[in-house]
């Protein structure tokens, strides 16, 4: 079947028939991408204006050749909108790295199937590719920047079950509606690579569709998820990783499981080791959801210290003796993405910021000093009152990589008087999104 229409009829099927109560306006179609100088694809729709004191650019995507991987993933139980064609759209396609062009086409296709599907949906607000004050300009034109997506997109049986949300309207929850939004939000930005907490319709709908148009991802699942609290839940929540297979090829996949004080915790970390098929560099990515609320600082530190470790060793023995720039110690480069639960102010930052492995934190490069973190990247109402905090980070690696673009964050005014989640966002925690560079390497400059 053309992979095209594999996509298509499962989009259709995850729809099945409802209705929508909530507001009338309909919300205008645009491409799904814009043509960009030199033959490129723009992964952003554009807009006028941009914040954090940057500037626009275009955001040339290649996609090298490369060998299709493929691997297992474990099987659990699958909701009946979607199993008839699980088993099909979990296959790769035969040669998804011999065909880049398709993936675009293929995410195109996907991407106005959703605004279909949301048209009695308002727009989600507009964010700009802005370029932090002082970039660097990447000199690799062959090699465009790695586009990094951090998001927790909310659980469902969270949404709908357990998390209180007073201001937003039932029915803007309603999965059948809102996975769009999601999916949306994905394919509008086309991220190279995916990081995801709160997923628990991994199995069903995020891998096949995913795979379908050229990824490979890798889920953890807590070991105790609140989502099985809930009636008609689709499983346990857990943290996911998706890499576009025509850019890397794997080098090693850790699932972790953070501990405190040696003591096994609740949360969960993945960390994928890839290899640029078009520069030869490898990278380390890993995505982590820290403990929630208030009174367990202490608990989140320790989960801090123990991943940073682990990402220690991982990252060094990765170098395995080739030569790699500098991402602390001599590693191989890092990023880290997650929603830590944590404010700025809290130990478990300042673990990150100060430690060996030479981390700092994108979102700060908005800022007009480059040192402080977004005024919010969650913004909610809840029976216990409003809530407006930092809690979400992309860390990389200062030394090896630099940041070339940020999406910028939405205005008091376009969230809208009822915050987080509602009918034009399907979160309540914003994507962050990040352009990183490879840094030249100090003996190919000689």
């Amino acid at each position: 079947m053309n992979p095209s229409r594999r996509c298509s009829a499962f989009l259709s099927q995850l729809c099945v028939s409802s209705s929508l109560g909530g507001p009338t306006a309909r919300r205008p179609l645009h491409p799904a991408a814009v043509s960009a100088p030199g033959g490129t694809r723009c992964c952003h729709p554009g807009g006028e204006g941009g914040g954090g004191g940057g500037v626009k650019g275009t955001c040339p995507q290649l996609m090298p050749n490369g060998t299709p991987v493929t691997g297992a993933a474990p099987v659990f139980p699958k909701s009946s909108s979607s199993s008839r064609l699980f088993g099909t759209l979990a296959q790769p396609d035969p040669d998804p790295g011999e065909n880049p062009d398709q993936e675009r086409v293929e995410s195109d296709q996907l991407l106005r199937e959703c605004e279909e599907a949301l048209q009695r949906r308002p727009a989600r607000p507009h964010r700009d590719l802005v370029s932090p004050s002082g970039t660097e300009p990447c000199h690799h034109k062959l090699h465009p920047p790695i586009r990094i997506m951090q998001w927790n997109i909310l659980a469902q049986a969270l949404g709908e079950g357990k998390d209180g949300f007073t201001r937003c309207p039932p029915d803007a929850l309603n999965w059948q509606e809102r996975k769009y939004l999601i999916l949306e939000e994905i394919l509008t930005y086309r991220p190279d690579i995916l990081c995801l907490q709160e997923v628990d319709h991994y199995h069903d709908t995020f891998q096949p569709i995913m795979a379908s148009l050229g990824y490979r991802g890798s889920f953890m699942a807590k070991p105790w998820s609140p989502c099985l609290d809930v009636e008609r839940n689709n499983g346990p929540d857990g943290c996911a990783l998706f890499y576009r297979r025509s850019r890397f090829s794997p080098q090693a996949t850790a699932h972790l499981r953070l501990s405190a004080t040696t003591l096994p915790t609740n949360q969960v970390a993945v960390v994928q080791t890839l290899r640029c098929r078009g520069t030869g560099r490898r990278l380390c990515v890993a995505v982590t959801h820290l403990k929630a609320r208030s009174g367990w600082e202490r608990l989140r530190s320790a989960q801090g210290a123990d991943l940073l470790r682990s990402l220690r060793s991982i990252t060094s023995q990765s170098a395995g003796g080739e030569s790699e720039p500098a991402g602390g110690g001599g590693t191989v480069p890092l990023v880290v993405c997650g929603d830590f639960n944590a404010e700025p102010s809290e130990e478990v930052y300042r673990r990150f910021s100060s430690s060996a492995l030479g981390l700092n934190s994108a979102y700060k490069l908005l800022s007009a000093d480059g040192q402080t973190e977004p005024a919010y990247t969650t913004w909610t109402i809840r029976p216990s009152g409003e809530s407006c905090s930092t809690l979400d980070y992309i860390w990389y690696s200062r030394d090896a990589l630099s940041v070339q673009r940020l999406l910028d964050i939405p205005t008091e005014e376009q969230i809208g008087p009822d915050r987080l989640p509602s009918y034009h966002y399907p979160s309540d925690h914003l994507s962050l999104l990040c352009d990183l560079s490879f840094k030249e390497e100090p003996h190919r400059l000689m």
